[in-house]
């Protein structure tokens, strides 16, 4: 039987590749799709704060945040608590992205999770949960 790891890294890469088809036709990449919905949930980070949330390195954020930004999905604006800082805050248009895709992805979800019982699938996001709490 396959070890843990390699099944978790099997579930991520297909999600990945489902997610990619299902945001394409919005023009962004499921890595943006990940980024623009930390923003969702948590608006005005920075940068790196940003970076740690979506699991990619400073750089690919820096490129990712220009992209977003030449598209109007994002905005940049200056923190004043600390003005050397830039916040990066989802805009109307970015939002309106999210809730076209929201649909196509939930059912996604719910596809990944068809074959559990809802008990099943309770279980199955509190262990997630649980497992990545153990490592952070």
């Amino acid at each position: 039987m396959p070890s843990l790891l390699y099944l978790v890294k099997q579930l991520e890469l297909a999600v990945r590749a489902r997610l990619d088809e299902l945001v394409r036709s919005a023009g962004i990449t499921a890595l943006q799709y990940t980024a623009l919905t930390v923003l969702e949930r948590h608006d005005g980070l920075s940068a790196a704060q940003l970076a740690r949330d979506s699991f990619v390195t400073a750089q690919s954020m820096a490129d990712m945040v220009r992209a977003l930004e030449s598209r109007g999905l994002i905005r940049r604006e200056r923190n004043a608590g600390n003005r050397r800082e830039l916040l990066i805050r989802l805009t109307p248009e970015g939002r309106a992205l999210l809730a076209a895709v929201a649909e196509p992805v939930h059912e996604l979800e719910n596809r990944m999770i068809s074959k559990l019982t809802p008990d099943e699938a309770a279980d199955f996001r509190q262990s997630l949960v649980t497992a990545w709490l153990a490592l952070t």
